[in-house]
């Protein structure tokens, strides 16, 4: 099963969503916050399941500009 991952730099460490199912993970390098996203997903599939919908199909990721 597909799903997004949106990476960004925090302070200190990578931040890694799954917009899909709410979840988060980080790490050190990109790589790092990849895989504990991947775990964490993994594990919260086994526990909750996946909810109806929640896939990358019904996901769109879109940037955009506003005026500061």
């Amino acid at each position: 099963m597909d799903f997004t991952a949106i990476i960004r730099k925090g302070e200190k460490q990578f931040v890694a969503l799954c917009p899909e199912l709410d979840v988060v993970s980080q790490g050190y390098t990109v790589e790092e916050a990849l895989q504990n996203l991947k775990e964490a997903v993994e594990l919260y599939i086994e526990e909750m399941g996946i909810p109806e919908g929640a896939t990358s199909k019904d996901t769109i990721v879109a940037s955009f500009e506003v005026q500061a």
